[in-house]
Order: C-alpha cells, then structure tokens, then sequence
C-alpha cells in the first residue's frame, strides 16, 4: 500500500532517497529495486545488521543503497537535499513529533517528497474493541488517549494526520491527500491464510478505503504525503 502510493508521487528514478528508521531494509531495498538511490538510516546496529544482510542477498542493488548508523537527532549529510524523504514507523515512538518533522522537511529537495507513516491517533482504541476487550477500548475512546498498547506489548503514540500536515506546511511542503493504512486486515486473526485470488481483493479493499473517510480514519496507521514546491532535479 505505501510502495504503490510512495512509486505513484515521488520524483522517477533514479531520484535520491533518505529512509529514515530504516529498520531490516524492507523499504529501502523495495525503492532500490524500483531504481533509486536511496540512504538507508537507522540508530540501531542490530537492525542496520539485518538490513546489510539482505542488501548481500541483493548484490544487484548494492551500488544504489548506502546504509548509515545513524538516528534522525544524530544524521550527518553531505548538505544535498534528497529528492524523497521517507520516514515510517518512528514518530510513534517520540513524545512530540514537531522536531522530527522540522528536520525532515529541511532534507527535502525542491519539487521532492516528505513521505510519514505514523500510528493514527484517530483510531486509537479500535483494534481493543475489535478484540473485545471493551474495557480498555472504552477507557481510551472516552479519555481520547493517543497512546496505545500494541502488538509488541510497548506503548505507543499516535498523530492525528491534519496535525501532521499543518506541520509539514508550516515548514514549507504542500500537504497532498492522506491515507489510512491497515483499515480491515489489521483485524484478521492469526489463521487467515487467503489464496492469491483474494489476497489481492483484500488489498484492493484496502487501497479503495484507504482515501475515502470514514474508512481512511479507521486505519491503524496514517501515511501522509507533503512536497516541496519548485522542480525536481531528477
């Protein structure tokens, strides 16, 4: 879902690239197959070692991923602005994310692309009250908590998107349309194992909802999109 939107609105290839929080790769060397040079961040060795070690199993990418030890706060650049900026599944683990979101919008190269997959505040309590666990899920939609437990037993924040786009517009960037991601599979259990056939009707399920409210709100998490005006250089 954020590969097909990510490929659909960044600048083409081979276009430079920043993956903030990186994590294993996945992201990074998904962008690297599509054409692009992209710089694969993270602040943990761990994860930066896994991340080297499926870049090895795909010798074909290796002149085009750059991977860097490194946390947002931390990161040291050439001083080039990226033609993207990526950075997915980190803000749920700051307490505010307005320093995160000033830094990353002021690697964004003109005409380039701020890309933030964040957990959605808006639907904070869903995924209990799916559970049935009513009681916490009651708790956190009457105290519009934005903070909630998930599936790795750590408590985690969400944004609410309009919050994030008035940020990212405040420093510069055109909002573009937000989407909700992992509205209805989010909620499969464990046992759902679907042939091709509907596995890709699920995800066309998912794409369909995932810009249209009130479907979109109810997305565990929320990828927002914003561009620097100007002309790429790509």
């Amino acid at each position: 879902m954020v590969e097909r939107r990510l490929l659909a609105e960044l600048p083409a290839a081979p276009a430079r690239i920043l993956d903030v929080g990186c994590g294993n790769g996945e992201m990074t060397l998904r962008l690297a197959a599509a054409g692009y040079r992209v710089t694969g961040v993270d602040p943990a060795a761990t994860m930066l070692a896994a991340a080297a070690d499926r870049l090895a199993a795909r010798p074909e990418l290796a002149d085009r991923v750059q991977l860097v030890n490194a946390g947002l706060d931390s990161l040291s650049l050439d001083g080039k602005p990226f033609d993207g900026v990526c950075c997915h599944g980190v803000l749920m683990y700051l307490d505010d994310p307005g320093e995160a979101v000033v830094r990353l919008a002021g690697l964004v190269a003109p005409g380039g692309l701020l890309s933030i997959l964040a957990k959605n505040s808006r639907a904070v309590g869903v995924r209990e009250a799916l559970a049935g666990d009513s009681e916490t899920a009651c708790r956190l939609i009457v105290s519009q908590a934005d903070r909630s437990v998930g599936n790795l037993g750590r408590e985690t924040r969400g944004d609410d998107p309009d919050a994030l786009d008035r940020l990212a517009a405040e420093h510069g960037l055109s909002p573009q349309p937000w989407q909700g991601v992992r509205i209805f599979h989010d909620h499969f259990d464990d046992t759902w194992a679907p042939d091709p056939a509907a596995y890709a009707a699920a995800l066309e399920l998912e794409w369909a909802a995932s810009s249209r409210s009130p479907y979109r709100d109810l997305g565990h998490l929320v990828h927002t999109l914003a561009r620097r005006p100007g002309r790429s250089r790509s």
